[in-house]
């Protein structure tokens, strides 16, 4: 079944620090550094989403891309 609601917010999971940058519980955080990148987006510091944040254009829709860190 195809959803007629467009992805609005792609979450990458991972433990904020650069104490933790290297392990693998970070994978959320590398696929969304991975998917900015080919996207032609930046993540910054967002202070009220607690986290990084860009917006990009992925297949022809725009998305958030967030990276918590709390």
């Amino acid at each position: 079944m195809v959803s007629s609601h467009p992805i609005r917010v792609v979450f990458g999971l991972g433990n904020p620090g650069a104490e933790h940058a290297r392990q693998r519980h970070n994978a959320g955080f590398w696929f969304l550094d991975a998917l900015a990148e080919s996207a032609g987006a930046s993540l910054r510091p967002e202070a009220k989403l607690h986290g990084e944040a860009a917006k990009a254009s992925i297949g022809g829709q725009s998305v958030w891309l967030l990276k918590p860190a709390t």
